[in-house]
């Protein structure tokens, strides 16, 4: 189930077998601690108990087209980290005739969700929803407006180019067309594969300004659960038992840092981290490295950078993305766009908190 998902899983009941119960009960033991913080603390209750298996983790960076950087009189080996440094950077590459700057794809899990965390600031109440039920959205807070309103202005001066919902916006980095992109690591493979110039991967970029940030960026991807019953009814002792064997393999640093190298995903734990390095693979494939060390990046998450727990989340990313194409048409300014997230968004949280109630008042005793 991928990362958005954890709110709605943590809240089937006894459909899931929690992952903590699972190891417990086959006597098989996995280090978390060993587990990236902002890994491991995605799929944790409150309590910090493990409740699903990590596995596919990624996160996102920037990757810049040095060659672009070239043309602009930029200096083609750093890239920009600042949001301001950014704008200089595009006003100067538009200047130089290249049509496209920046870019973006998953508007609202970079955009909002990875602004919110790379400056410790609250997308949600109750702790991103990891305290509960009954949290609401605070996306209209004055950051998240201001890089809204932001976006809004860079875009009608034509140094940033809204690509699209969700990733459609991935293509238009290694076909040459823009010079800065912000996407997911796991772009990287086709990047490396499709593009015919120099390029680098950097951080984020972050509000200099912000009091605390930088701090971690939280990642995307998915994790493994347990589901309580079968096609033929419960599960037998042998099959949970097989189970867990089967985390534990995958939890094996050589097992995930080959899993790591082969596909573009970040390595899950810190000993696949050494395995790899030690193997030379950052060597031979400079900046790979980037998004391990912006999610190891302040040490332990806070509150704010370890991820979302809301249910019915698949909705409000795309009510999320309504919003910003409303305001990127100049149907509203960055204030209006967040407000809007809010009100909507919180009626799907509430929606989705009288549904679990309603199923689990029908579950009985």
């Amino acid at each position: 189930m991928f990362e958005v998902g954890t709110g709605t899983m943590m809240s089937a009941g006894r459909a899931v077998k929690p992952l903590h119960e699972l190891l417990a009960e086959a006597g098989v033991t996995i280090d978390f601690n060993d587990y990236l913080p902002a890994v491991r603390g995605y799929y944790q209750a409150a309590d910090g108990r493990q409740m699903s298996m990590p596995f596919n983790s990624s996160t996102a960076v920037m990757f810049w087209n040095k060659d672009h950087f070239k043309r602009a009189g930029l200096d083609p080996a750093v890239a920009p980290k600042t949001w301001d440094e950014v704008a200089e950077a595009a006003r100067k590459l538009k200047a130089a005739g290249i049509a496209c700057p920046l870019t973006s794809s998953w508007p609202g899990w970079i955009q909002v969700e990875q602004v919110s965390a790379l400056h410790n600031i609250p997308l949600a109440t109750l702790g991103n929803g990891f305290d509960g039920l009954g949290a609401t959205l605070q996306v209209n807070n004055p950051l998240l407006v201001r890089h809204m309103n932001n976006l809004i202005e860079w875009q009608k001066a034509g140094l940033f180019r809204y690509g699209g919902r969700d990733s459609t916006a991935d293509a238009l980095f290694p076909a040459g067309e823009c010079s800065m992109a912000l996407v997911s690591s796991g772009a990287r493979s086709r990047i490396t594969r499709e593009a015919r110039f120099e390029w680098g991967t950097a951080m984020l970029p972050y509000y200099r300004d912000v009091a605390g940030a930088p701090r971690n960026s939280i990642i995307g991807g998915a994790s493994f659960w347990a589901l309580n019953r079968g096609t033929q009814g419960a599960r037998a002792v042998e099959e949970w038992k097989g189970v867990a064997e089967f985390y534990r393999y995958i939890s094996q640093p050589e097992i995930d840092a080959k899993w790591h190298m082969e596909t573009g995903y970040v390595p899950v734990r810190r000993a696949s981290y050494e395995v790899a390095r030690a193997a030379g693979f950052y060597d031979r494939n400079p900046g790979s490295d980037v998004p391990i060390e912006q999610l190891l990046r302040g040490g332990e998450t806070t509150a704010n950078t370890r991820g979302i727990r809301l249910g019915g989340y698949v909705e409000i990313r795309n009510i999320i993305q309504e919003e910003m194409e409303k305001a990127f048409q100049g149907q509203q300014n960055g204030k209006q766009a967040m407000d809007a997230i809010v009100q909507r968004g919180n009626a799907v949280l509430r929606n989705f908190e009288r549904a679990i109630a309603a199923e689990r008042e029908g579950a009985g005793p």
